[in-house]
Protein backbone atom coordinates (compact mmCIF):
# COMPACT_ATOMS: atom_id res chain seq x y z
CA UNK A 1 0.00 0.00 0.00
CA UNK A 2 2.96 2.36 0.49
CA UNK A 3 3.60 2.36 -3.26
CA UNK A 4 0.01 3.30 -3.98
CA UNK A 5 0.02 5.92 -1.24
CA UNK A 6 3.05 7.64 -2.76
CA UNK A 7 1.37 7.64 -6.18
CA UNK A 8 -1.83 9.14 -4.78
CA UNK A 9 0.05 11.79 -2.82
CA UNK A 10 2.07 12.77 -5.90
CA UNK A 11 -1.17 12.85 -7.93
CA UNK A 12 -2.59 15.48 -5.58
CA UNK A 13 0.54 17.54 -6.23
CA UNK A 14 0.04 17.11 -9.98
CA UNK A 15 -3.56 18.32 -9.77
CA UNK A 16 -2.61 21.32 -7.64
CA UNK A 17 0.27 22.39 -9.89
CA UNK A 18 -1.89 21.91 -12.98
CA UNK A 19 -4.54 24.22 -11.51
CA UNK A 20 -1.81 26.71 -10.60
CA UNK A 21 -0.51 26.70 -14.18
CA UNK A 22 -4.04 27.33 -15.51
CA UNK A 23 -4.40 30.41 -13.29
CA UNK A 24 -0.97 31.71 -14.27
CA UNK A 25 -1.83 31.18 -17.95
CA UNK A 26 -5.02 33.18 -17.47
CA UNK A 27 -3.01 36.00 -15.89
CA UNK A 28 -0.55 36.06 -18.78
CA UNK A 29 -3.35 35.94 -21.36
CA UNK A 30 -5.01 38.99 -19.79
CA UNK A 31 -1.84 40.98 -19.09
CA UNK A 32 -2.57 43.59 -21.77
CA UNK A 33 -6.35 43.63 -21.69
CA UNK A 34 -8.28 46.75 -20.74
CA UNK A 35 -11.76 47.41 -19.47
CA UNK A 36 -14.60 47.95 -21.94
CA UNK A 37 -15.42 51.40 -20.56
CA UNK A 38 -13.35 54.17 -18.94
CA UNK A 39 -15.07 53.71 -15.56
CA UNK A 40 -14.67 49.92 -15.37
CA UNK A 41 -11.68 48.09 -13.94
CA UNK A 42 -9.54 45.82 -16.12
CA UNK A 43 -8.66 42.22 -15.33
CA UNK A 44 -7.25 41.78 -11.85
CA UNK A 45 -4.42 39.31 -11.30
CA UNK A 46 -5.47 36.07 -9.63
CA UNK A 47 -3.21 34.36 -7.08
CA UNK A 48 -3.53 30.63 -6.37
CA UNK A 49 -3.21 29.35 -2.83
CA UNK A 50 -2.70 25.84 -1.53
CA UNK A 51 -3.93 24.00 1.50
CA UNK A 52 -2.80 20.79 3.10
CA UNK A 53 -5.36 18.33 4.36
CA UNK A 54 -5.14 15.02 6.11
CA UNK A 55 -6.61 12.28 3.93
CA UNK A 56 -8.04 9.60 6.21
CA UNK A 57 -8.14 6.99 3.46
CA UNK A 58 -4.46 7.45 2.62
CA UNK A 59 -3.46 8.20 6.20
CA UNK A 60 -1.30 11.02 4.85
CA UNK A 61 -1.29 14.77 4.44
CA UNK A 62 -1.98 15.84 0.86
CA UNK A 63 -1.95 19.17 -0.91
CA UNK A 64 -4.93 20.66 -2.66
CA UNK A 65 -5.81 23.88 -4.38
CA UNK A 66 -7.02 26.45 -1.87
CA UNK A 67 -8.94 29.62 -2.55
CA UNK A 68 -7.96 31.70 -5.53
CA UNK A 69 -7.67 35.28 -4.38
CA UNK A 70 -7.31 38.47 -6.35
CA UNK A 71 -4.21 40.64 -6.11
CA UNK A 72 -5.33 44.00 -4.73
CA UNK A 73 -2.26 45.92 -5.90
CA UNK A 74 -2.73 49.01 -8.04
CA UNK A 75 -3.44 48.80 -11.75
CA UNK A 76 -0.87 50.04 -14.24
CA UNK A 77 -1.98 53.41 -15.64
CA UNK A 78 -0.79 54.65 -19.03
CA UNK A 79 -1.64 57.88 -20.78
CA UNK A 80 -3.28 56.94 -24.10
CA UNK A 81 -5.84 59.64 -24.96
CA UNK A 82 -7.16 57.93 -28.10
CA UNK A 83 -7.87 54.60 -26.42
CA UNK A 84 -11.56 53.60 -26.07
CA UNK A 85 -11.06 52.84 -22.36
CA UNK A 86 -9.34 56.18 -21.62
CA UNK A 87 -10.83 58.39 -18.93
CA UNK A 88 -11.29 62.18 -19.22
CA UNK A 89 -7.55 62.74 -18.61
CA UNK A 90 -6.58 60.18 -21.26
CA UNK A 91 -5.41 57.57 -18.76
CA UNK A 92 -6.04 53.88 -19.37
CA UNK A 93 -5.93 51.28 -16.60
CA UNK A 94 -4.16 48.03 -17.44
CA UNK A 95 -4.16 44.83 -15.35
CA UNK A 96 -1.82 44.50 -12.37
CA UNK A 97 -0.10 41.55 -14.06
CA UNK A 98 3.67 41.49 -14.37
CA UNK A 99 4.51 38.94 -17.07
CA UNK A 100 8.03 38.44 -15.70
CA UNK A 101 6.67 37.39 -12.31
CA UNK A 102 4.06 35.18 -13.99
CA UNK A 103 6.73 33.53 -16.14
CA UNK A 104 8.88 32.76 -13.10
CA UNK A 105 5.83 31.41 -11.24
CA UNK A 106 4.97 29.26 -14.27
CA UNK A 107 8.46 27.80 -14.37
CA UNK A 108 8.32 27.00 -10.66
CA UNK A 109 4.94 25.31 -11.13
CA UNK A 110 6.33 23.30 -14.05
CA UNK A 111 9.27 22.12 -11.95
CA UNK A 112 6.98 21.09 -9.11
CA UNK A 113 4.74 19.27 -11.58
CA UNK A 114 7.76 17.45 -13.03
CA UNK A 115 8.97 16.49 -9.54
CA UNK A 116 5.60 14.92 -8.73
CA UNK A 117 5.59 13.17 -12.09
CA UNK A 118 9.06 11.77 -11.35
CA UNK A 119 7.79 10.39 -8.03
CA UNK A 120 5.02 8.55 -9.87
CA UNK A 121 7.41 7.26 -12.53
CA UNK A 122 9.93 6.03 -9.95
CA UNK A 123 7.20 4.36 -7.92
CA UNK A 124 5.85 2.60 -10.98
CA UNK A 125 9.36 1.33 -11.75
CA UNK A 126 9.72 0.03 -8.20
CA UNK A 127 6.38 -1.76 -8.48
CA UNK A 128 7.40 -3.32 -11.80
CA UNK A 129 10.77 -4.37 -10.39
CA UNK A 130 9.12 -5.89 -7.31
CA UNK A 131 6.78 -7.91 -9.53
CA UNK A 132 9.76 -9.12 -11.59
CA UNK A 133 11.58 -10.21 -8.43
CA UNK A 134 8.51 -12.04 -7.14
CA UNK A 135 8.12 -13.89 -10.46
CA UNK A 136 11.72 -15.16 -10.38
Amino acid sequence: MDFMRSIFIAATGLRSQSARMRIISENIANANSTAQTPTADPYRRRVPTFSSNFDRELQATVVSMGNVRTDQSDFVVRNEPGHPAADAQGNVKYPNVNTLIETVDMREAQRSYEANLNVITATRRMIARTIEILKA
